[in-house]
């Protein structure tokens, strides 16, 4: 299955295409994500707030999500994962860029228009005790939300929806008497699994869904989300940083970082042959369980830490930390998300995508790694001016903190 090609111009009925904010997108395309963005404005002042800057948690996005498939979303912590994600449900309100949901462009919508949207997008929390009221039963939080949207018609057919509920997720029919701190980390979350189902959803995002879980519990969880999905015919975006879970589960995987994508293709094919600096360093880091392999296979040890998302360095966002960084296009010029040529074929769901001038050269070999020295801390921009030098590679939790 390839990806809808970017077009403009008048569609054609007979294609089973939409027209999306200038693209034609086809039928199968659930989610269209064109330049998403969120800023947070950072403020100053005893009195009168000011803003005195901006943390760039997302900063232009272009994504597409199909139905039925799974779309994970790797990065370390701090890369903007979560707000994409919160964003996508219009739980952050996007600073600029669009976000097309089968077609309607939720982020133009506003008061009662959204809120019947939101039937259709349902989330599942990263802490599964805190997304959950602790002073409601479990029916009562199942129930809120069916009747939120005029889902029960009568007790009798409320009780029959919220058993099968319970029983899809495995849990038994008396834990609707039972509050949230009666139950472990792992039934919790698939009470919250529960509460996004109820609603009859379209598209799921699944917000770390198994990173406070034991590992034993982490596998049942993510067996149920694929079970769920076949029974259900539902759409997932998992936003996670453990890249064995993104593996087991994903359809397509995207990497982020610092608020862009950086890489996005088929998952079988991102892990079998990494193509951007940043992709390669995470997958460096997976342990591998033979000791014979994991000596003999490449490693990518990165120097420093993310950088400042509310300064965030000019050119590419990876070049203060990349081996293969090069002077003439790494510090000066942003890299787009590009197909590359010959790592794409025509049984592939995605085109292999990265944002790397030198994707190519650095695949064929031409191109080799080199240290990246430490100086003593990193260094951080605002407006592409370097402003200031943080010690042992911390960076500053805002701007205020340069000043």
């Amino acid at each position: 299955m390839s990806t809808a090609a970017g077009t403009t111009g008048t569609p054609n009925p007979a294609d089973g295409a939409a027209q999306t904010a200038g693209h034609t997108v086809g039928d199968d395309v659930l989610v269209d994500v064109r330049g998403l963005k969120v800023h947070f404005p950072i403020k100053r002042g005893a009195i009168f707030d000011r803003t005195v800057g901006y943390v760039y948690a997302v900063d232009g996005i272009d994504m597409q999500i199909r139905r039925g498939e799974t779309y994970g979303l790797v990065g370390e912590s701090g890369c903007g994962k979560s707000t994409f994600g919160r964003a996508l449900l219009q739980l952050e309100t996007p600073t600029a860029g669009s976000v097309h949901f089968d077609g309607v462009d939720v982020a133009s919508l506003k008061g009662e228009a959204l809120r019947r949207r939101r039937q259709d997008m349902q989330m599942v929390f990263q802490d599964p005790l805190s997304s959950l009221d602790p002073r409601q039963s479990i029916e009562s939080l199942l129930l809120e939300g069916m009747q939120a949207h005029g889902l029960v018609r009568d007790r009798a057919a409320a009780n029959t929806r919220l058993r099968e509920l319970l029983t899809a997720v495995g849990l038994p029919t008396t834990a609707l008497k039972k509050y949230p701190h009666e139950f472990s980390g792992g039934q919790r979350q698939r009470i919250g699994i529960a509460r996004a189902l109820s609603v009859n959803p379209k598209l799921v995002v699944a917000d770390e869904p198994v990173s406070a879980l034991d590992v034993s519990v982490q596998a049942q969880v993510v067996n149920l989300l694929e079970d769920l999905q076949e029974e259900f015919g539902l759409t997932y975006l998992v936003v996670a940083h453990d890249l064995a879970v993104v593996r087991h589960i994903s359809d397509v995987v995207g990497v982020m970082y610092l608020g862009s994508l950086v890489e996005e293709a088929d998952a079988d094919e991102l892990y079998a042959e990494p193509l951007h600096p940043y992709t390669k360093a995470l997958m460096s880091a997976v342990p591998v369980p033979d000791p014979t392999v994991e000596d003999r296979r490449e490693k990518v040890i990165l120097s420093g830490d993310l950088p400042s998302p509310a300064a965030p360095p000019p050119g590419c966002r990876f070049h203060t930390r990349c081996p293969w960084r090069q002077e003439t296009r790494c510090d000066t010029e942003r890299p787009e998300l590009r197909v590359v040529t010959g790592h794409s074929s025509a049984g592939d769901v995605r085109p292999h995508r990265v944002a790397c001038h030198y994707a190519e050269q650095i695949a064929d070999g031409t191109l080799k790694a080199h240290e990246v020295a430490p100086t003593g801390g990193e260094r951080f921009y605002e407006a592409g001016t370097p402003v200031g030098v943080t010690g042992a590679f911390a960076g500053p939790a805002s701007l205020a903190e340069l000043t």
